[in-house]
């Protein structure tokens, strides 16, 4: 098996596909609309869908996205750039790492594993 999707439940999926192409340097698939988008994967990396769902995200993440980036500064001034909202930095397990919020409050973190 291999991990083929990572799926958001958001209000505006085509607004969603666009911060996240933009994160992810990877262009939104044609047809996108405020109901379904895509992102498509390759063989390294899965596709990220966005699908329209009529309630409010209320809790925390239960499950979310790990980026990797050599320069996390100017990765953090290039994601507030796009719209994300830093939350907090850590510097735990051998690990440095920032953590934000997309557009519609879903965390992801961003470290520097090298």
């Amino acid at each position: 098996m291999r991990l083929f999707n990572v799926t958001f439940d958001v209000r505006d999926a085509a607004a969603q596909a666009a911060f996240w192409s933009a994160v992810v340097e990877r262009p939104v698939d044609e047809g996108a609309g405020e109901q379904f988008a895509r992102i498509q994967g390759d063989e390294a990396n899965p596709n990220l869908l966005f699908i329209q769902v009529p309630e409010d995200r209320t809790a925390k993440n239960r499950v979310h996205i790990d980026l990797d980036a050599p320069n996390l500064d100017a990765v953090r001034e290039r994601l507030e750039g796009l719209g994300a909202e830093f939350v907090h930095e850590k510097d735990e397990y051998g690990l440095r790492w920032f953590t934000f919020r997309d557009p519609e409050g879903n965390e992801f973190c961003v470290g520097s594993h090298e």
